[in-house]
């Protein structure tokens, strides 16, 4: 390992370290979609919104209660659901066919 990559690595183990004890221009953390807001939109319940987009209900579960985050593919779903829920089922539906 290179100096400079140990050096990089220590700088942001202290940044981390910072933004746990309260700095919080040490780090950044980007939030994930709301998804029981997104679900909300489209007035369907857990198991046939999760049916919809293809996800089983724990995983859909788990991305509403903050335990796991959606990846980037069912981020920009979900992104496309939040817009426009009406277009988004309807195209999801024509593709499923």
């Amino acid at each position: 390992m290179k100096n400079e990559d140990f050096e990089g690595i220590a700088a942001g183990l202290k940044d981390a370290i910072a933004f746990v004890q309260g700095d919080a221009n040490k780090g950044r953390v980007v939030a994930g979609p709301d998804v029981k807001a997104i679900r909300a939109k489209t007035r369907l319940s857990q198991a046939k919104f999760a049916a919809k987009i293809r996800v089983p209900v724990a995983t859909l579960r788990d991305w509403e209660q903050n335990r796991r985050s959606p990846d980037a593919p069912a981020r920009t779903l979900l992104g496309m659901l939040d817009v426009d829920p009406k277009a988004a089922l309807e195209l999801i539906e024509r593709v499923n066919d």
